[in-house]
């Protein structure tokens, strides 16, 4: 593992309307090497844009990390951390054993599941809107590509 590059990725996401057109940022800092790219879709929420950024910012890994991720969505954090092992072990749904509901955004769990793959991953939540420098930026991010889709 100490052997693995060491990457710090912040990720957020967007939206007016919820559902509505959305957007998601992220930033990758690798040294005092960085990268931001962003993206939006015209009519989606805001989970969807917290999980998408996540995903992209996995996807721009060309190598197997040792990443640490910062997100403001409790949503994210807690279901990549918490409950993604039960949502699994019920077929992607959630509930508990013969009472399942089918899960939202089990596509992109699903996927963000796999993208992580590879990776040895820690993962932080920030609180959003509080001056934090990095969630600030990819809160920009995500919100200008949503305004301007």
């Amino acid at each position: 593992m100490a052997n693995k590059p060491q990457v710090t990725i912040f990720t957020d996401g967007a939206c007016s309307g919820n559902p509505g057109p959305g957007g998601w940022g992220a930033l990758l800092r690798f040294g005092k090497n960085e990268r931001e790219f962003s993206g939006a879709a015209e009519e989606t929420t805001n989970n969807r844009m917290e999980l998408t950024a996540a995903v992209m910012a996995f996807r721009a890994l060309k190598e197997p990390c040792q990443v640490e991720i910062y997100t403001d969505s409790e949503y994210l954090k807690k279901g990549i951390t918490d409950w993604i092992n039960n949502w699994k072990k019920l077929g992607w749904r959630r509930g508990s054993p013969g009472k399942t509901k089918p899960l939202a955004n089990a596509d992109l769990w699903k996927e963000l599941d796999q993208a992580i793959f590879d990776h040895q991953v820690s993962w932080h939540w920030v609180r959003g809107h509080a001056g934090h420098t990095e969630n600030e930026r990819v809160d920009f991010l995500a919100v200008s590509a949503m305004k301007n889709r």
